[in-house]
């Protein structure tokens, strides 16, 4: 039933290198779309996409095949879930005050890193578009 599904970020058998060659089949796929389909890899969701795309510095609108470093991205991605899996709150940036938590995701103001005004938007499949959240400075 879930043979289909790509590596389990937080499974037993989490492979990275066998997340980096599902993605890497997909070489024109905005990697913010990407890392969303559960046959690439499992388990990222849309709050850990964004993060993740800031962290390692991409706009998720980038195709695949120009993502520089993608093993390192599917590693921040890997290391922000492992960190999260038993807690409560999310906090990606280390500062845990209200409004400074999450780095892009949800965010209707400034970049916390650059101040640049955050952007949203939407990215995926027709009819199964999600909101994206990026730093147009902070993440090229």
């Amino acid at each position: 039933m879930v043979g289909h599904l790509g590596p389990d970020l937080l499974g037993p058998d989490w492979d990275s290198d066998e997340a980096v060659r599902r993605l890497q089949r997909l070489p024109h796929v905005p990697i913010g779309e990407a890392l969303l389909d559960q046959r690439n890899l499992a388990g990222i969701g849309n709050v850990y996409r964004a993060e993740a795309c800031f962290v390692a510095g991409f706009d998720p609108h980038t195709p695949v095949a120009e993502v520089g470093n993608l093993p390192r991205l599917v590693a921040i991605a890997h290391r922000m879930l492992e960190i999260h899996k038993d807690r409560h709150s999310r906090i990606t940036t280390g500062d845990r005050r209200p409004g400074r938590r999450l780095w892009v995701y949800g965010r209707r103001g400034p970049c916390l890193r650059c101040e640049t005004p955050i952007k949203v938007g939407e990215l995926g499949p027709e009819g199964q578009e999600r909101t994206v959240w990026w730093c147009p400075s902070c993440q090229k």
